[in-house]
């Protein structure tokens, strides 16, 4: 294998991942938006890989769902016409899981054996970091079987944080493989490194308002209710420890965070048109439109109370805003 056939085929494996990560993020953004997440109560590795084959094997599915809070509390009605709806999002969700870790881990290893340990690291960690999300998608989901109806939004911030840093990751490989001139004039590497540092913020914030379903209170912009700041809290829970599981602080904290990236975004830009950094030009103009795009469905997803196509389509953007950020931020860096 040559030194260009490497690259090529390496850089197409990991575009196929990077695709399967992208499908795994919007089915697991589904999931959660259609409150499918605890319908499978076991975590079964190999078994579950194949889904129900008969009227027996659903009524044993449904039957341990049954024993949980969310059956017991909030979907007792619930027939199992109607559960096999939520079903199969988790089941297509787990399913792809295991379907990015086998790709990832036969092509890992035939590579290995053609290019040595030495020169694929990088890829191990990123095996790791898959096989770890699996372990942390099964902790997030233990959450919510016993004491509540739903999972942890910390665990849930977590287990999103991952895969996109796990997306990130990748993409950085693939640039790399590129060979990408980066001989150009650029920014210093930490400003777009703090930008995609508060995209995570806002991802990891995003994933608590849509864990603690902060999105359907407040459905009004710019104001929360009659006031800028939430108008059944006081200014002081801000700084209790609290104040992240508190929905309307969160919303808040969210909408904050947002005006903040855009700020910080138009710094951004300024510099780069100020120094005729004209490389950078096309890059920040796309990510500037990604931010606007984001910044409006957030604002329509709040107004409409966070119905489920608007809110999908938010949470997609922000997989296009995170991966123009990391090239980005690759452009401005000194890796070749």
């Amino acid at each position: 294998m040559t030194e260009d056939n490497k690259d090529i085929y390496i850089s197409r494996w990991l575009l196929l991942i990077t695709l399967l990560i992208v499908l795994m993020i919007v089915v697991g953004g589904l999931t959660r938006l259609t409150d499918s997440g605890l319908s499978i109560t076991k975590w079964e590795l190999f078994t579950g890989f194949l889904p129900p084959l008969n009227n027996t094997d659903w009524d044993n599915y449904f039957n341990l769902y049954k024993e949980i809070p969310e059956f017991k509390l909030q979907n007792y009605s619930m027939t199992l016409n109607e559960f096999k709806v939520i079903f199969w999002w988790e089941w297509a969700h787990r399913f792809l899981g295991r379907l990015i870790g086998i790709s990832f881990l036969i092509p890992l290893i035939y590579f290995t054996f053609k290019l040595g340990f030495k020169s694929l690291k990088s890829l191990y960690f990123i095996f790791f970091l898959i096989c770890f999300q699996g372990f942390i998608g099964w902790y997030m989901v233990s959450s919510g079987l016993i004491d509540r109806v739903d999972v942890s939004h910390y665990r849930l911030a977590l287990h999103l944080l991952i895969a996109f840093f796990i997306l990130s990751l990748i993409l950085w490989d693939y640039f790399k493989l590129k060979k990408i001139d980066l001989s150009h004039k650029k920014l210093k590497f930490y400003l777009p490194f703090i930008f995609l540092l508060l995209i995570f913020c806002q991802i990891t914030i995003g994933a608590f308002v849509s864990g603690m379903d902060a999105g359907t209170i407040y459905n009004s912009w710019p104001l929360m209710g009659s006031t800028y700041f939430p108008d059944d809290n006081d200014f002081t829970n801000v700084f209790k420890s609290t104040a992240f599981s508190d929905p309307s602080l969160v919303q808040f904290f969210h909408r904050n965070l947002a005006y903040l990236i855009l700020i910080y975004y138009l710094f951004l830009a300024f510099k780069i048109y100020k120094n005729n950094f004209s490389r950078l030009f096309y890059t920040v103009n796309i990510i500037g439109l990604i931010v606007f795009i984001q910044i409006l469905l957030g604002i329509l997803t709040l107004l409409y109370g966070a119905q489920i196509y608007l809110a999908s389509m938010h949470q997609i953007t922000s997989i296009f805003l995170v991966s123009s950020s990391v090239y980005f931020l690759y452009l401005n860096s000194n890796t070749n």
